[in-house]
């Protein structure tokens, strides 16, 4: 009799703990590691996901000359359903360094990702990249920039 009220206990409190709230549920995770690729072809589910608008993903820096540093800042919008996270931003080269939002971005604000470039013992057409490792799907954004650099006589 005793091992039977124990199963029962363990049974129920089982099934307790495995329920969910209706909350808990409906929310997108702002965690990488947890945005869901299954969704992806679920327009409503995919409504509630981060999304990047940028204004661009391209710039020309146009001709600058050797040794000069430049800085170009791309503004973006969450245009998603829930918060958007930047985890990380890599660049092609030394070169290139990025600076972000770091804070969550919240549907409908917008942030930036700051490129600064130096072009310090660099000749000619340069083309550089820095991705993005965000909470997005996909969660790869690359950003590409071009400069023509030319030696200073």
């Amino acid at each position: 009799m005793i091992y039977r009220i124990i199963t029962i206990a363990l049974v129920t409190l089982l099934l307790a703990s495995c329920s969910s709230s209706t909350e808990e549920s409906e929310t997108i995770s702002t965690d990488i590691v947890f945005n869901p690729n299954t969704e992806i072809d679920n327009p409503e589910a995919k409504k509630k996901l981060p999304q990047f608008k940028f204004e661009h993903t391209d710039f020309d820096f146009g001709l600058i000359y050797e040794g000069e540093k430049v800085v170009h800042k791309y503004k973006f919008t969450n245009t998603g359903g829930s918060a958007l996270v930047i985890a990380d931003i890599s660049s092609t080269c030394g070169c290139t360094i990025p600076t972000y939002s770091k804070e969550p971005v919240a549907p409908g604000e917008e942030g930036y990702i700051e490129v600064s470039f130096d072009s310090s013992g660099r000749r000619g057409l340069q083309h550089k990249a820095i991705t993005i490792l965000a909470n997005t799907q996909p969660n790869r954004i690359e950003l590409k920039f071009t400069a023509e650099i030319e030696v200073p006589n």
